[in-house]
């Protein structure tokens, strides 16, 4: 919640405890330890800005009735010096408490005065995190599914930095073990092709077929000619991967900066084979009694740990998929000292986490530092109907192919308004909408029509000033008072977006807080004949601006002054 709100709760629990306490000593509620006061907002507004259970906490603590409790906590309740003007029983013992005027002002004055601050908040106390998300196979090019993940990941990094922790985005690179080795086969069967025939030479059946191997191989061959023909399979594999390889790292690096997506660490398996730490990582777990040998291969005791026991090195010496993973996450936690690591993958991962999470355990790592944030896939709609692939190539839609025909800012505000667990029908006729049915036009239209406002008064030499408290107390009508309570509210989001690993509530948050726009600017006339009503008018209207400014900032999404 913002700094305000933050006070004005503080003062309301000082206010209900003294309430009680001199309640206790006059009598009218028996001694005893005072009741939890749990402070929530209404659901409907109507019933005040915030209401409390302290009436049904304290009715076992009091043996009396809640509806009794709740008269005399009012009829002791003084709320001067507070943020608050009234306080009414509601049904069975609820209390709910009133904003003062004052207030509303003094949210608008908070929102100028902290700028593209206003959010922001010291909730994560520096802790250090490291978000990891997309981390494609760079064997080919990203699908669909790290689109998603693009944006979830690098929202939620920017979510976690606005809430005060210390932040940092890695993209892992596979760049080691079985992917690799197939991509290096596949390469080396459309290079040989070139000069013996595709006859002489069979393509791998588990081979990766795609047009950018044979164009890999093609401009390889031109460089090298043939060169490697008659080297050994080692060699001949290990330069072409060499080639090819940093190409694609780089293709992913480019693709993922056209969507917004910068990286502060692109960090490659290969390295955890090169510096020992693949070997160590067993040594550890060895060490703490965490494995055993069966059929000459090295076993993981995962049931000790909560999950299934699993081979960490095969009985030929080679290490599975989960060991360089296990070793990467504990250099994170360890190595690193994050005190946080999260990682963005598929639902399809499901299964590996408890493994993960139990060697990490077994490591004596709190594997509650590590989370996982698993999202759902996606499919792609057109016309009503599933889409497989693009309409223009007839091969499956890529992260590239969806941005040739979906806005940047549309892809990035629609995949992140669904929470992680929730299946996308990604709508590709509704993301190139231009009207109120598309989300992101919606709010962005919020955005421009108040820029439109300033400029249209501009013209009349009407400018946004500062205001005073007493002309923000014109500020009464309900749609004018309903848009600040929700402006007050916007740094309590970002928290709870932090809190819950989901930056898909700053998308639905931007989206009611232009509905709430849109309705106090059909309701309230920003010019009027009161030039310090309009002033108000205006200096709302630059706060809201300044507030959807700062959510659409944290998914990256632009906010036009015009449309």
């Amino acid at each position: 919640m913002s700094e305000l709100v933050a006070t004005a709760t503080a003062q309301l629990r000082d206010a209900l405890e003294r309430s009680m306490k001199q309640a206790m000593e006059k009598g009218q509620l028996p001694q005893a330890p005072l009741p939890e006061i749990a402070l929530e907002v209404p659901a409907d507004r109507a019933h005040g800005d915030w209401s409390c259970n302290a009436a049904m906490a304290g009715a076992r603590t009091f043996r009396m009735a809640p509806q009794k409790i709740a008269q005399a906590i009012q009829e002791n309740l003084d709320l001067s010096g507070t943020y608050f003007n009234k306080c009414e029983i509601a049904g069975p013992g609820f209390l709910n408490f009133t904003y003062e005027p004052r207030f509303y002002g003094e949210v608008l004055q908070d929102i100028h005065k902290l700028g593209k601050d206003y959010g922001r908040s010291d909730y994560g106390q520096g802790k250090r995190v490291l978000v990891e998300f997309v981390s494609a196979n760079p064997t080919g090019p990203m699908h669909i599914g790290n689109a998603r993940g693009g944006v979830l990941g690098d929202a939620l990094a920017s979510v976690l930095d606005a809430a005060g922790y210390y932040v940092e985005r890695e993209f892992y690179i596979n760049d080691a073990g079985n992917q690799v080795n197939k991509f290096g086969a596949s390469l080396e069967a459309r290079y040989l092709q070139i000069f013996k025939g595709e006859d002489a030479i069979p393509f791998p059946e588990d081979g990766y077929k795609g047009a950018d191997i044979i164009a890999h191989a093609e401009n390889f061959a031109k460089e090298y000619g043939d060169k490697y023909v008659e080297a050994s399979q080692e060699e001949r594999r290990a330069a072409l991967v060499g080639y090819a390889l940093p190409k694609n790292i780089q293709g992913l690096h480019d693709d993922l900066l056209r969507y917004r997506v910068e990286y502060d660490n692109w960090f490659k398996e290969s390295s955890l084979h090169e510096n020992g730490s693949v070997e160590k990582v067993v040594e550890l777990l060895k060490e703490k009694g965490a494995t055993y040998e069966k059929d000459g291969a090295v076993w993981f005791h995962g049931e000790e740990y909560g999950s299934e026991d699993f081979v960490l090195v095969r009985s030929n010496g080679v290490p599975t998929y989960v060991v360089p993973d296990i070793a990467y996450h504990y250099g994170k936690l360890v190595t690193r000292n994050f005190d946080m690591a999260i990682d963005v993958l598929g639902a399809d991962h499901h299964g590996y986490v408890p493994r993960l999470k139990a060697a990490l355990t077994a490591l004596g790592v709190d594997a509650s530092r590590l989370n996982v944030v698993l999202m759902q896939m996606v499919r792609l709609v057109r016309d009503g109907e599933i889409v497989k692939a693009s309409k223009r190539s007839g091969k499956a839609i890529t992260l590239v192919t969806l941005l040739e025909e979906v806005p940047v800012d549309a892809a990035r505000f629609l995949f992140n308004s669904y929470e992680a667990n929730t299946r996308i029908d990604f709508d590709l006729d509704l993301a190139v909408q231009q009207d109120s049915q598309n989300p992101v036009y919606y709010v962005q239209y919020a955005h421009a029509r108040i820029c439109s406002i300033l400029k249209n008064l501009a013209s009349d030499s009407i400018t946004p000033r500062e205001c005073t408290g007493e002309e923000l107390a014109l500020l009464t009508a309900p749609e004018e008072l309903e848009l600040i309570r929700y402006l007050s509210s916007y740094t309590g989001e970002v928290t709870a977006a932090a809190k819950a690993l989901d930056p898909a509530k700053i998308t639905k948050y931007v989206m009611n807080l232009s509905t709430l726009f849109h309705k106090f600017y059909n309701a309230c006339r920003v010019k009027g004949t009161d030039e310090a009503l309009t002033a108000a008018r205006l200096y709302l209207c630059t706060a809201t601006r300044t507030v959807l400014e700062n959510g659409l900032e944290l998914f990256k999404v632009t906010a036009p002054e015009s449309m």
